[in-house]
């Protein structure tokens, strides 16, 4: 009898719950079908209203449940309309940046439906749009210099609607997105997939537009982008990238793992084309920017930041001799300070940290059939006032460099360069120091592409200072060494390889090199060096090139690659005999006088 007691207090419980879920259930509808239309007519108003009339929002459909408190749309479009942002910037009142957006559904979760359909206030949990298509368009617009009309604040345009709109999160996932630039004299189109963007704690309400701790409303705006991969146009390079990420509340922008990795072995890569070509490969551990005003990035298209910092990283760089260079290009243009001030957008960072990179040059010598290389390793130092902005170009207008560097992983080379940022020549100022460096590590240079091999040389110290532009590069060197001796090697015509010229290289030994410096009872050498850059030549071309020319009137042989060195070993043998001519003949004055 208890039982069936038991079973009917449940029947009836179960009965009761039933009921109420169908009544809920039908009152969902009832609502559903009742507030559609409303809601449909009221997101569209808000977006028309609240943009000053510039953005359209169209859907396919909308569903909604009041029990969950979550919305979704379908098929949404969101478009601009031309006319009236033509108008805006008539009036100097239209944005720097416009948005097309279109996806297949907005999911809305948790909406306080009652509470902003009786209460006026409009509270959100999430937003989110799954694999959306986004346009963001840039167009160099007026700005308003008129500051006594006061313009109505996006708050003053919803408030007869809602006396607050906030939302917990607003996530946009797996996005494809394409920034274009309309205000280039060319118009640019830059397309990233799979982006990821999350927008924290938006609030719009009467004192919201004034909380400095927010950023357009909103605590916070990230991005990132993940496992970007892709062919450059050319089909000659890989480019991969593991994550770009930024916030606007720390103001960083990160980029880690960049790598650019080409498709081709060296030589192949560089018989790919009937012109040198330089072939690089680059691998980036950390890029970052510090202290982003992301406020100026968007409105005005400039870019300020605190820092810059890079590193750990690689670069490579392969060139090859087999071919001519470019007819017509002139690398002059690619100058450091000189492409900086090409930037399409204004730039401003204070300092520039590179920490622990390291640079390789390569160049294949046909002469020799073999490939020379120099090493800077773990390249560290600071580069200040890296500007093409012309209100800070009028206060300074110098980007100083600070820098060093091991040469071939060993010895220690400091390094000042002083970039004059306005002057249309690209001139500059750079000078230095080295220590001890054992000169036998630099033969894969001067065996390789110069057909010198140094048998054994020291340096005890090496100073420089120089002054250069566009054509030239000039100044001073020091350079104290012992126990210098060469060894000049034929070229590779016969196919048999390198091989020593003995005799050549004795009367080289004898004759020409200066084996140390000071020579004993005599003053210390010092250089007046002088180089003029060919147009295929590179600005750090310029500066090495420099400093071996001073190495070399010091020494009084090339122990660095010249443009042919087969021409160079010639002249060698003609010096020689010239010096032992004059040699000569100072013997027989020398003889004549005593007698």
């Amino acid at each position: 009898m208890a039982v069936q007691k038991t079973n009917k207090l449940w029947i009836w419980i179960g009965s009761i719950f039933g009921a109420i879920i169908l009544i809920l259930a039908f009152a969902a509808m009832f609502i559903n079908a009742r507030w559609k239309p409303v809601l449909t007519e009221k997101i569209k108003q808000g977006v028309y209203n609240g943009s000053n009339h510039l953005y359209k929002i169209d859907f396919k459909s909308i569903n909604i449940n009041v029990i969950t408190g979550s919305l979704a749309l379908r098929d949404v479009t969101l478009t601009p309309d031309t006319m009236v942002f033509d108008s805006l910037k008539a009036q100097k009142k239209a944005p720097a940046h416009i948005f097309e957006l279109k996806l297949k559904k907005l999911q809305v979760t948790r909406v306080g439906i009652l509470t902003a359909y009786f209460k006026k206030l409009v509270i959100i949990k999430e937003i989110r749009l799954d694999k959306p298509s986004i346009n963001m368009i840039f167009n160099k617009v007026p700005k308003n210099t008129d500051t006594v009309k006061v313009e109505k604040s996006l708050y003053d345009q919803i408030s007869k609607t809602f006396k607050s709109i906030r939302v917990g999160a607003i996530k946009i996932v797996d996005a494809d997105f394409d920034y274009i630039n309309k205000s280039a004299v060319k118009k640019t189109k830059n397309s990233i997939k799979h982006l990821d963007i999350t927008v924290k704690d938006f609030l719009l309400d009467s004192l919201s537009g004034k909380d400095t701790t927010r950023f357009y409303y909103t605590k916070d705006i990230s991005f990132q982008l993940a496992g970007y991969k892709s062919t450059t146009k050319d089909k000659m390079y890989t480019m991969k990238i593991d994550t770009i990420s930024g916030s606007a509340a720390s103001k960083k922008i990160t980029i880690k793992g960049f790598k650019l990795t080409p498709l081709y072995p060296e030589l192949t890569f560089a018989r790919k084309y009937k012109i040198q070509k330089d072939r690089y490969n680059l691998a980036f551990d950390k890029v970052e920017f510090n202290g982003v005003d992301f406020i100026r990035l968007n409105t005005d298209q400039k870019l300020y930041a605190r820092s810059l910092n890079i590193g750990p990283a690689k670069v490579e760089v392969f060139m090859s001799r087999e071919s001519p260079p470019q007819p017509g290009l002139d690398k002059g243009k690619n100058y450091p300070h000189l492409a900086l001030k090409r930037l399409n957008i204004s730039t401003i960072i204070d300092t520039i940290r590179l920490k622990n990179i390291d640079l390789k040059y390569s160049e294949y010598n046909p002469a020799s059939k073999k490939t020379g290389s120099i090493d800077f390793k773990s390249l560290s130092g600071n580069i200040l006032n890296a500007t093409n902005d012309s209100l800070r170009l009028s206060k300074n207008n110098h980007a100083v460099a600070n820098l060093n560097t091991l040469l071939m992983g060993s010895s220690k080379l400091n390094l000042k360069i002083d970039f004059n940022l306005t002057d249309n020549n690209g001139a500059f100022a750079y000078s230095g120091s080295m220590g001890k460096f054992d000169m036998r590590q630099l033969n894969s240079l001067s065996k390789n592409l110069g057909l010198i091999e140094i048998e054994s040389g020291n340096i005890q110290r090496i100073d420089f200072k120089a002054t250069g532009n566009l054509r030239t590069a000039s100044g001073t060197m020091n350079m104290l060494y012992t126990n210098l001796k060469v060894k000049l090697l034929s070229d590779n015509i016969d196919g048999e390889g390198t091989k020593q010229k003995g005799l050549l290289s004795f009367l080289a030994n004898a004759v020409l090199v200066k084996d140390e410096n000071p020579q004993k009872d005599q003053e210390v050498r010092t250089a007046q060096m002088t180089n003029t850059r060919i147009a295929s030549a590179s600005f750090f071309n310029l500066m090495w090139k420099t400093i071996f020319v001073g190495i070399k009137d010091i020494v009084g042989v090339s122990i660095v690659p010249e443009k042919n060195p087969v021409k160079q070993q010639k002249v060698i043998a003609k010096k020689i005999k010239e010096q032992a001519r004059t040699d000569r003949k100072e013997a027989r004055k020398a003889r004549r006088n005593k007698n």
